[in-house]
Formats: structure tokens, C-alpha cells, sequence
């Protein structure tokens, strides 16, 4: 195995076990507020504080610019680590207490150290083939994301013994990343930028890929964070609540990690057919998975396991090609700049859209609130669709 195929298989292990922190509290939801009742908008909170700290986590490492004075590696181990630790308190504060969202606050903070710093590492091992590179990792990620629900689901209503195993899952996989090296290309990021705001908004390409994350991110975190609520939902019309809501782990974790294989196909195919091309593929089919959800909910549970899969498979292969289209676009000394202001919006409108989608679903019920995200990808398909033939020749 070459170095490039060692680090970045190692690098993709350890993304993925410590990003698996991220939708803890949302698989195990549904056990929580059994044992404790848990208010709504509380419920919210405890998945959109892990946005709000990512935010604030992402600037607070891009103004500092602690993954360039330090080794990238070593901050992704004590992050992992860390918040692995973070996570385990949830233990012991009171269900759904402000120490338990601060707790989430902190983790998704942390988390910021983790997927950003090695998003920098994955790209220092190759230039031409970056689409496959940075959508390799973003299949990581996606894939994390999915074992707290296999835990919770494996677990049943035992929700601590889902807390214990990520929380060793993420702090053992980030030692991992020690293991890996660092590629010809890797460099010092430029630190965050003002002015880098200002080329954002007057650059057409740059702009329209912006615009075109934000529709994705509108989608994007509120079905991760709210899709096993959902199917538990509709599944209950035609089963008894504790098999629908074990049905629904089942089907969210397949939804999200059957996604991070589509992200590595993408990656390879925006290499050579264009990134816009891509972006737009993903688009249609997630925003028109999101409308059948909502059209068919409370029907054959079959029928909604399907659609919801689609909707996991479609929804995330987009996502690292719009900052490879800002990556490619940008002038170099701004590249990170606008790479941490595109993620700082992106994950601040997820703050909102997580936090509203509940209680969307109690007024104006499931459906209408999942056919609404399917406002997000029409908005960046029109967004994106003028970049197909500028970014084109970016591809190869």
C-alpha cells in the first residue's frame, strides 16, 4: 500500500469514528424522553447546540490558525478525544438539562478540530483528483454520523450503553490519525480573512456555489437529526410505537450510511464530468425524494424505508463539491478564508432549520414539514445550474 493509500484509509477511519459524536442525542432521543420528560424545544437543542459549537468551533480554529502552527494530526486526536470525554458526561447531567445541551455545545465545538483539519490533510495528498479526495472524507463523515443510530438500535432502549460505545468508538479511532502522514501538497491555510466576505458575494461563481450549499445545508442536517423522529411517525400508523421507533434506527442508520458510498462515486465522477454536474444530479434527486416522503407519510412502511434510503443516498454526494468548486475558484491566499466562511453559514443556517423542523412537524404535521425541505435543493439547483459549463473545465 502506498503512503497516500495508507494515510488517507487511516485518515477516513478516524474521521469517521470520531464524527460519530455528532447525532448521539438524536439517535437515543426517543429512550431519553421516555425515561425523562424532555420539552420540544429542549429536544431541539440538544442536536442544534452540536451545530452552534461547530460554528463557533470552526472560526475559533481558522482565526487561530492552530492546524497550522501545531500538526494537523495531533489536533485531530486531542479534539477526538476530548469531545469523546464530552460526550460521556451526558451520563450524568439531568435529561435535557442546560448541562447537557452546553455538553453538546462543547462536542460539536471540538468537532470543528476534527473534520476541517482533516479535510486539510486529505487535500495535501493530491490537487487532480480532489473532487475524489475531499468526497472520500465527506463519505466518512456521512458515515459517522450513522452509528449512533446502529448502536441505538442495537441497544434498544438501554440509550447509555449508545453513549458508552461511540464515545469509545471516537476517542480510540482519532488515535489513529497519528499513524498517517502528511502529503507533498500539505500547507499552511490561510487564517480567515474579512475581505475574503467581500469576493464571496462579488464573485458569480463563487456566490452561486455559496447559494448553492446554503440550499443543500437547508436540507441537509434537519433530515439527518429529524429522520428516525419522522419514520418513527409514520411507521406507528401500521405498528405498535416501540417496534416503529425501532424500525426507524434501523432505517436512519442505512439512510445516512448508505449516503457515504454515494460520496466517494461522486467524488469520482465530478472528476471527470464537473463538479456543477454533480451538485445538480444530487439536488434533484434528494429534493424530489424529500416531496414522495412527505406525499406518501403513514403509508407502507416499506414504501417509506425506500424513499427514505433514496433521500440518505441522494442527499449528501453534493456536499463536498461545492467547496471544491469555492476551493478551485478562489484566489489561493483566500481559499481558506472562504472555505471557513462557507462552512460558518452553511452550519449556522443548520442551527435554525434543526431547531424549527419539530416544531414544524407539530403544527403543521410530518408531511408539510418534509416537503418543505425539499424547498433547499430547488433553490440551489437554480443557483447552480449556470456553473455547469463555467466550472466544466475545472474537472479534469
Amino acid at each position: 500500500m502506498t503512503p497516500k493509500a495508507k494515510s488517507i484509509a487511516l485518515l477516513v477511519v478516524a474521521e469517521m469514528a470520531a464524527m460519530s459524536l455528532w447525532f448521539v442525542s438524536a439517535a437515543i432521543l426517543p429512550d431519553m424522553a421516555r425515561e425523562g420528560a424532555i420539552p420540544l424545544d429542549r429536544q431541539a437543542l440538544l442536536s442544534s447546540a452540536v451545530q452552534a459549537g461547530f460554528v463557533v468551533g470552526a472560526l475559533v480554529v481558522s482565526i487561530t490558525g492552530i492546524a497550522d502552527r501545531l500538526d494537523p494530526r495531533r489536533v485531530i486526536v486531542v479534539c477526538a478525544i476530548v469531545a469523546a470525554l464530552a460526550n460521556l458526561t451526558l451520563l450524568i447531567h439531568p435529561l435535557g438539562g442546560n448541562a447537557a445541551i452546553a455538553t453538546r455545545f462543547v462536542t460539536g465545538a471540538l468537532l470543528a478540530g476534527v473534520y476541517p483539519v482533516g479535510m486539510k490533510i486529505a487535500v495535501g495528498w493530491g490537487t487532480r483528483d480532489r473532487g475524489l479526495l475531499v468526497g472520500t472524507l465527506v463519505a466518512a463523515l456521512t458515515l459517522g454520523k450513522s452509528m449512533p443510530y446502529l448502536a441505538a438500535f442495537a441497544g434498544g432502549t438501554e440509550w447509555r450503553v449508545t453513549v458508552v460505545a461511540i464515545s469509545a468508538l471516537a476517542g480510540i479511532g482519532g488515535l489513529l490519525v497519528l499513524a498517517t502522514s502528511l502529503g507533498p501538497h500539505h500547507a499552511r491555510a490561510a487564517n480567515f480573512r474579512p475581505r475574503a466576505i467581500a469576493l464571496a458575494w462579488t464573485d458569480t461563481t463563487i456566490r452561486r456555489a455559496y447559494i448553492g450549499y446554503l440550499g443543500h445545508m437547508w436540507e441537509l442536517f434537519a433530515m439527518w437529526a429529524w429522520l428516525s423522529a419522522a419514520a418513527a411517525a409514520s411507521f406507528a400508523f401500521t405498528m405498535e410505537t416501540i417496534h416503529a421507533e425501532s424500525l426507524a434506527k434501523i432505517t436512519t442508520f442505512l439512510a445516512i450510511a448508505l449516503g457515504a458510498l454515494a460520496c466517494v462515486a461522486a467524488g469520482w465522477f465530478a472528476d471527470r464530468i464537473g463538479k456543477a454536474e454533480v451538485t445538480i444530479i444530487a439536488l434533484l434527486a434528494s429534493g424530489l425524494a424529500a416531496v414522495l416522503t412527505g406525499l406518501t407519510f403513514g403509508g407502507a412502511p416499506w414504501l417509506t424505508v425506500a424513499l427514505m434510503i433514496v433521500w440518505g443516498i441522494a442527499i449528501i454526494p453534493d456536499s463536498a463539491q461545492f467547496s471544491a468548486i469555492v476551493a478551485d475558484s478562489a484566489p489561493p491566499e483566500l481559499a481558506g478564508s472562504l472555505l471557513t466562511f462557507q462552512t460558518a453559514l452553511g452550519f449556522a443556517l443548520t442551527i435554525v432549520t434543526v431547531q424549527v423542523v419539530p416544531l414544524g412537524a407539530e403544527l403543521l404535521g410530518w408531511p408539510a414539514t418534509l416537503v418543505i425541505l425539499g424547498i433547499g435543493p430547488a433553490v440551489a439547483i437554480v443557483a447552480m445550474w449556470p456553473l455547469q459549463r463555467r466550472v466544466r473545465g475545472q474537472a479534469a
